[in-house]
């Protein structure tokens, strides 16, 4: 049997719609993992046989057929053999956009429509063995946000749906629905992904505090925190700002807590989205504020250690304003920069230094320092 290997899934796709490519996955098929030693590719797969290419460094993984034996996206069984066709392997796949391979003359193997998916800009599942993972629904919600413009089909929405009935999310291990939300975040247009979510029923079994204050105008705020360029971290928080919306802000913040350890959001998404809940409303009426309570406000938020942090929360409530179409800008960005500029100015050690005789004053006099420099710079403003 001959060996032969074609670039399959995103490659193929994303070439076809005009878009970068940056990373090739292969299939191999009518090779042996000794074959593939044997012609200098590295193995490296775990699960099953993955190897790299010896100059590219690129994957190059046995055709393989999977079978499903327990709950959840860990339980199944893979097969590789010489015997195994493209065709097998294609069909284990989820979208049928992603379902498609180029061999090495540059023909483009499509046996199940994805070229026509491509171009009517939908969604639409290979077989029902997309059923038996559900890491496939935040995989197709997360695609919904990097192609905006392709809508779920609806025998696959309703696939999903049964597969959200069926307990199948619940399977979902917190590290994967984190890995996959928040590679959504990052996409184009990430409000599309909890839409896609919410339409199947899965929000609620994900996110469901998110899911009881939907409001698709609010959500949509995200993507204005993307269309910035803003980071992962302001983004988390941008999508989770409304949790405090009709509690106190204790509540608010406890909420956000607690999201963040179900999904286990790494520490600098949960802190900044906690400060942004706890601390939206008062940056709002920022200017009414004394110097006094703006530099209780940078002390609380440890914006004299961390100021850059201080400078996300001030990008998330701003896309929150201007995203939320409230505003054109955001004037209290410029106006607690500038004041924490003046604070920061302040030389902690000099005013240390002058409590020589009363250590205890330190804090107060460093406190009452700052909100003079405070004071003197927005006297100007």
């Amino acid at each position: 049997m001959t060996m032969r290997s074609y670039v399959v899934g995103g490659a193929v796709r994303d070439a076809l719609l005009g878009r970068p490519v940056t990373d090739h996955d292969h299939v191999v098929v009518g090779a042996t993992p000794e074959q593939m030693v044997e012609k200098g590719f590295r193995p490296v797969g775990k699960d099953f046989p993955v190897f790299l290419h010896p100059h590219t460094h690129e994957e190059y993984a046995l055709a393989r057929t999977e079978r499903k034996t327990a709950p959840g996206y860990h339980g199944f069984v893979f097969h590789t053999s010489p015997e195994v066709t493209l065709e097998d392997d294609l069909v284990r796949r989820d979208l049928t956009i992603n379902a498609m391979a180029r061999a090495e003359d540059g023909s483009i193997v499509d046996p199940h429509g994805g070229r026509r998916d491509l171009r009517d800009r939908i969604f639409r599942h290979v077989s029902s063995a997309f059923a038996e993972d559900p890491v496939r629904i935040l995989r197709l919600a997360r695609f919904a946000a990097r192609f905006p413009d392709f809508r779920v089909h609806d025998t696959t929405n309703d696939l999903m749906r049964r597969m959200v009935d069926s307990g199948e999310v619940d399977a979902l291990v917190p590290e994967r629905v984190w890995q996959e939300l928040a590679r959504g975040l990052m996409e184009e247009r990430p409000s599309r992904m909890f839409a896609v979510l919410r339409d199947c029923g899965a929000l609620v079994r994900i996110l469901p505090e998110l899911d009881a204050l939907w409001d698709a105008r609010q959500v949509r705020v995200i993507d204005h925190a993307a269309a910035a360029g803003t980071p992962l971290e302001v983004r988390y928080a941008v999508l989770l700002h409304d949790l405090g919306k009709d509690a106190s802000a204790q509540e608010g913040t406890a909420l956000v807590i607690e999201v963040s350890r179900r999904l286990k959001a790494p520490n600098e998404c949960r802190d900044l989205a906690v400060m942004t809940v706890r601390e939206h409303g008062e940056l709002a009426r920022a200017r009414e504020l004394s110097p006094d309570a703006i530099v209780t406000l940078f002390a609380r938020c440890d914006a004299f250690r961390k100021p850059e942090r201080f400078g996300q929360l001030l990008l998330a409530c701003e896309c929150d304003a201007r995203g939320g179409g409230e505003l054109q800008d955001y004037p209290q960005c410029p106006y607690l920069l500038r004041a924490l500029q003046a604070a920061r100015a302040v030389n902690a050690g000099e005013v240390a230094a002058g409590c020589a005789d009363d250590k205890s004053r330190i804090p107060v006099a460093v406190h009452a320092a700052r909100v003079a420099a405070v004071e003197a710079e927005l006297r100007h403003s």
